[in-house]
């Protein structure tokens, strides 16, 4: 009987013991960036201090491949950053751009490229296709942004391209007259400083003038409303 009282006590005293010794917490595994997180700090994100030099020498390096993402975070707004040319200008381009744009994916791609240099009468191979997206192509996406398909027009302006370039003929055949007004095809610096001086103004008075057509166009609308009110009025006394 003592044996088994001891067994007993002997049992109890090692499950107390079992019940407070404070178990292992587990260790957190270290979490790895994601590829898509590495190339977004590439781009400028917030990526951490260990992932950061790897993250942009993989970028390079895709870039040097041409096969790296283009870049989205920056906000494009082409009056501030396309300044030689005017508001109808950029307002033309930008509806050429989305006229040939049949995807509407925001971008002309080889085949909506091709389309467009056939309509406007001058053709392209297949290669010369390319080549008039690669001396454009920023950001290596093998196709036309609007940013990029401004430029075209802006080194055209500015006398960059060549006479018998595809993306010669396609500003000279595209019926935007963009030397008339630009200052980077200005050939004198003094008359280049005239016409950016003069621009600001310029700018603004073709905000007013859309402006004062919306007046009218409201007071235009309003008038045709009291008319046909009257009339109606009279048609049903």
């Amino acid at each position: 009987m003592a044996s088994d009282e001891l067994a007993k006590k002997l049992q109890s005293r090692m499950a107390a013991t079992q019940e407070v010794e404070p178990r292992p917490e587990p260790v957190p595994s270290p979490v790895r960036p994601k590829p898509q997180q590495e190339a977004e700090g590439a781009c400028g994100g917030e990526p951490s201090s260990s992932s950061e030099l790897s993250a942009v020498l993989t970028r390079r390096q895709d870039i040097n491949d041409g096969t790296a993402a283009p870049c989205r975070n920056r906000v494009f707004n082409p009056y501030t950053e396309f300044k030689e040319f005017t508001r109808k200008q950029i307002k033309d381009m930008e509806a050429m751009f989305k006229r040939y744009d049949t995807g509407r994916d925001g971008f002309i791609d080889l085949m909506e490229l091709k389309l467009m240099m056939e309509k406007l009468g001058a053709p392209q191979t297949h290669l010369g296709l390319k080549n008039m997206i690669k001396e454009v192509d920023e950001d290596l996406d093998n196709k036309l942004s609007y940013r990029e398909f401004l430029l075209i027009f802006r080194r055209a302006a500015a006398g960059e391209l060549q006479e018998e370039s595809g993306l010669m003929a396609l500003a000279r055949l595209s019926e935007i007259n963009v030397s008339a007004e630009g200052v980077m095809g200005a050939k004198d610096f003094f008359e280049a400083k005239m016409q950016a001086l003069s621009l600001g103004s310029k700018f603004e008075a073709e905000i007013q003038e859309e402006k004062d057509e919306r007046k009218r166009q409201e007071v235009d609308k309003k008038q045709r409303q009291a008319a046909f009110k009257q009339l109606q009025s009279a048609f049903c006394s």
